[in-house]
């Protein structure tokens, strides 16, 4: 059965308040037509993530926009520098984050450049600063490098690596190819679904860019 608004927000915010690494009392959940919006403070920019990963939980949401704010406790605020020698430890601990990841960091903000091979070595950068005490919000402009793969082949292989896993709908997915790029259009049943589609097309070698244009399919 497909929730009006006034269900959807009611199921959010229980969602929010549920989960043990959100203050849902800082919060404030808007939705129209199941396109949700979140405005508030939070007091890390882990936990800023966490709403957002706790919201696409809920059955019916169909997009998240988020406007949350990291207001930084006085504990858990720290300098540049310190900040900056949080994150290379960070890296240098990590075994997926390449030596060609550099950090920069103003007032709390950290940007990340450098040029990788998979999309899961970036992913793993951002992952490693998004728990790190100090930090306002992160920026990540590390790039792919550009592999010789043909366009064919390409969307052969992400469309067969779709067909394999278990959470994808394949059949509702179409893929399209231009270059490194592929932009991935049609539906899925869940977000688990789309960031699983997702994943396996930047798994494939000589992608360099992603596009989910996916939709939620909603169940009448």
């Amino acid at each position: 059965m497909t929730k009006t608004d006034v269900q959807l927000k009611r199921d959010i915010n229980q969602e929010l308040a549920w989960d043990p690494k959100v203050n849902a009392a800082q919060i404030a959940v808007s939705v129209d037509q199941g396109a949700v919006t979140l405005l508030g403070n939070v007091d890390t920019h882990w936990e800023k993530w966490a709403a957002e990963e706790a919201t696409k939980r809920v059955a019916g949401v169909r997009s998240v926009a988020q406007d949350l704010t990291v207001k930084v406790l006085n504990d858990h605020k720290r300098n540049d520098s310190d900040i900056a020698a949080a994150v290379q430890r960070a890296f240098q601990w990590n075994v997926s984050v390449p030596d060609t990841v550099t950090a920069e960091v103003r007032n709390g903000s950290v940007t990340l450049s450098g040029q990788v091979t998979w999309n899961s070595e970036r992913q793993a950068a951002d992952q490693a600063v998004r728990y790190l005490k100090g930090v306002v919000s992160l920026n990540n402009l590390i790039t792919l490098a550009t592999l010789n793969v043909s366009e064919v082949q390409v969307k052969e292989n992400v469309e067969t690596a779709l067909l394999r896993q278990a959470t994808v709908e394949a059949n509702s997915i179409h893929v399209h190819t231009s270059g490194g790029k592929v932009t991935l259009t049609g539906h899925a049943s869940s977000w688990r679904s789309m960031a699983d589609a997702e994943d396996a097309a930047w798994a494939t070698p000589g992608v360099n860019q992603v596009v989910d244009l996916l939709q939620i399919a909603m169940s009448s």
